[in-house]
């Protein structure tokens, strides 16, 4: 399982290449819906990156209810630690 900074910086790198911005741009406090108004699809977009990535399962709803990076992290790592 990888630890929390990498993890992090994984999130941050999938964010960034599907909003077109530096992974250093995306914060633990950035808020995708009000700092980067993203839709949908973008949301699903990384997502199913992430998924891939990481060779875990995220459930949409797991991703809209993330308030910010950070806690999309927190999520993150929690269902990493889980069997899957």
């Amino acid at each position: 399982m990888p630890t929390r900074e990498e993890l992090a910086l994984t999130v941050r790198t999938v964010i960034s290449d599907v909003l077109g911005t530096e992974p250093d741009e995306v914060h633990e406090r950035t808020s995708l819906l009000d700092d980067y108004g993203i839709d949908s699809l973008e949301l699903m977009e990384i997502g199913a990156r992430l998924e891939r990535t990481l060779k875990v399962r995220i459930e949409l709803q797991d991703l809209t209810a993330a308030q910010n990076v950070g806690h999309a992290i927190d999520l993150l790592q929690s269902r990493l630690a889980v069997p899957q």
